[in-house]
């Protein structure tokens, strides 16, 4: 009997093993690179997917993020050193805490003065993308003309002076333009003169579902640096943790370590990046609260019509044919836009935020140097085709269709309809 018993329990044992097992597994669904997010270096694709030889590309419509860059402001690396700061002086600190301080002033002093700047991993990024560009269609490239246009923001400028001068190694004979500026913001930028996106980010109509989010999903683990005697509440504990996660999943972008594992869990990295991709999904897509997000670029898909019409069309005044129309922007410009044309995987208007975590992902959609190329062919029938790549990788354009390759008047109809809707 006791045997049995002895036994029996091995066998419970075993079996809530298998259990804890298995719930870890669905608790861990994404792995260290996919949890940095959109903070993330881009993955260039093992190989490019050749179109078939009965088509002949004409064009390429390019919408482009900037590269890998230092974080964006000293925001997030200031806020958590100066707790850590307060939390030495009141002999709270943890080693664990010493060490992510060190971490950070070594943040701050290779960003000091270069703030959101691009890197040489954006530099190098944007060069490959071009290089590619310029050996999968050489005919786009060699004694052609290509438009270039960029934000206000230096980085975005510089993203395109990388993928230009990559061109331009390429293939000398091209002839570049570029345009630079609040000149582009009515269509590549325009948060700060959207009416209805500055009432909307203002009101913030999600930040209760968001807090929720927070406070059931987002560990503590700041407690882990800050020791047990320092006096925060849970909340800001949470705040302090996103940070946290902000610092080290832009580790890598900035040509350092991402070494999460001393100050948490693959399943607390998790937790704290469903919270970041969470409240890039409210802010920058179409979703249950408003369409403003994504409704205020119906401008931007606009002028990507007008930019093929043209080239499909016209020639310009040197008596090139514009084959390449490349834009410059951010993470809050394509993602947007990906929601507007209601792309796959880029589109969801829920509200279960679980949904959201399990299918909209932010280092799918928009790593660093994130792009979307519509590729233009045209068919022995005059007919003009149009494949859709997002991060160099084709990808459905219509909404409920696998086809990769789609008439133009097809595309060019559901781009239309998405903007008038």
């Amino acid at each position: 009997m006791h045997h049995q018993f002895v036994f029996f329990m091995k066998l419970v044992r075993i079996t809530l093993a298998l259990i804890m097992a298995m719930t870890a597994m669905q608790a861990l669904p994404y792995d260290a690179r996919q949890c940095q997010g959109s903070l993330g270096p881009y993955t260039a694709p093992d190989s490019l997917v050749a179109a078939p030889d009965s088509l002949t590309p004409v064009f390429v419509n390019h919408l482009g993020r900037h590269g890998s860059r230092y974080p964006a402001s000293s925001y997030s690396a200031t806020t958590l050193r100066r707790e850590l700061s307060r939390a030495d002086s009141l002999g709270t600190i943890t080693p664990l805490g010493l060490q992510f301080a060190a971490m950070l002033d070594d943040v701050i002093s290779r960003s000091n003065g270069r703030w959101g700047a691009l890197d040489s991993i954006g530099m190098a990024e944007h060069r490959g993308i071009a290089r590619r560009l310029a050996r999968q269609y050489p005919e786009l490239v060699h004694n052609s003309a290509a438009a270039a246009s960029a934000t206000y923001s230096p980085r975005a400028i510089m993203s395109m002076y990388s993928f230009l001068h990559e061109l331009a190694q390429c293939d000398r004979t091209i002839t570049l333009s570029t345009t630079s500026g609040p000149i582009n913001s009515m269509v590549l930028y325009p948060f700060d003169i959207n009416e209805h996106y500055k009432a909307y980010s203002r009101l913030k109509p999600w930040r209760e579902a968001y807090s929720h989010w927070v406070d059931s999903v987002a560990p503590m683990t700041v407690r882990r640096l800050l020791g047990d005697g320092y006096q925060i509440t849970d909340s800001a504990a949470r705040q302090l943790s996103i940070i946290e996660y902000y610092n080290l999943a832009n580790m890598e972008a900035m040509g350092m370590p991402n070494d999460y594992m001393p100050y948490m869990s693959l399943d607390e990295y998790n937790r704290l990046w469903s919270c970041f991709n969470l409240r890039q999904y409210f802010q920058h897509t179409a979703n249950a609260f408003s369409e403003v997000p994504a409704q205020m670029f119906a401008g931007l898909v606009q002028d990507l019509v007008a930019a093929a019409d043209d080239a499909l069309s016209a020639t310009n005044r040197n008596g090139k044919r514009p084959t390449l129309q490349l834009r410059f922007a951010h993470a809050e410009v394509l993602m947007p836009v990906l929601s507007l044309l209601q792309v796959p995987g880029c589109h969801l208007v829920t509200t279960d935020w679980n949904a959201v975590r399990d299918c909209w992902h932010d280092f799918n959609i928009v790593p660093m140097a994130a792009n979307i190329q519509w590729i233009y062919y045209r068919a022995p029938s005059g007919t003009v085709y149009v494949r859709m790549d997002l991060n160099e990788r084709p990808t459905p354009i219509i909404p409920g269709r696998d086809d990769i390759y789609v008439p133009w008047s097809e595309v060019r109809r559901h781009m239309l309809h998405c903007i008038e809707q």
